[in-house]
């Protein structure tokens, strides 16, 4: 025997379907429906008696062109928008760098001088402790 899911029967789960309907399903449906027609009616024209292949596949051509020269026109944009915004940044950029740089300057003499304390002390505590290791080796043999 198989076990039944429980279906919810509340009211927000029906307005969810109601509005999974009307806005998910309805629209991809319609839009289907529509590309199908627009095929039909595009082979119509161009297949019958009449009909003109090499217009037809130089629109077709225009439209498969459209989506990418957009696409390369937006990124053409937003390359000269990164070109004007490095070149305003050069300009102020020196000015700070300079300040910036003097900063590590005065980082690097308070860095070199803290390794430079902290190093010698190690060295001296090991020595110390050398010395301490053989003044007891001399003393026993």
């Amino acid at each position: 025997m198989k076990a039944q899911l429980p279906h919810p029967e509340h009211l927000s789960y029906l307005s969810h379907r109601k509005q999974r309907n009307k806005q998910i399903i309805l629209p991809v449906v319609l839009s289907a429906v529509l590309m199908v027609v627009v095929v039909v009616l595009i082979s119509l024209a161009t297949f019958n008696s009449g009909g003109d292949v090499a217009r037809w596949a130089a629109i077709s051509t225009i439209w498969i062109i459209i989506p990418t020269l957009i696409a390369g026109l937006i990124v053409l944009a937003l390359l000269l928008a990164l070109i004007y915004g490095l070149a305003r940044l050069l300009g102020a950029l020196p000015y700070y760098t300079g300040i910036a740089q003097d900063y590590i300057y005065i980082a690097r003499t308070y860095i070199i001088r803290g390794a430079d304390t902290i190093s010698n002390s190690i060295i001296s505590v090991d020595g110390f402790i050398a010395n301490i290791k053989t003044f007891f080796q001399r003393i026993m043999p």
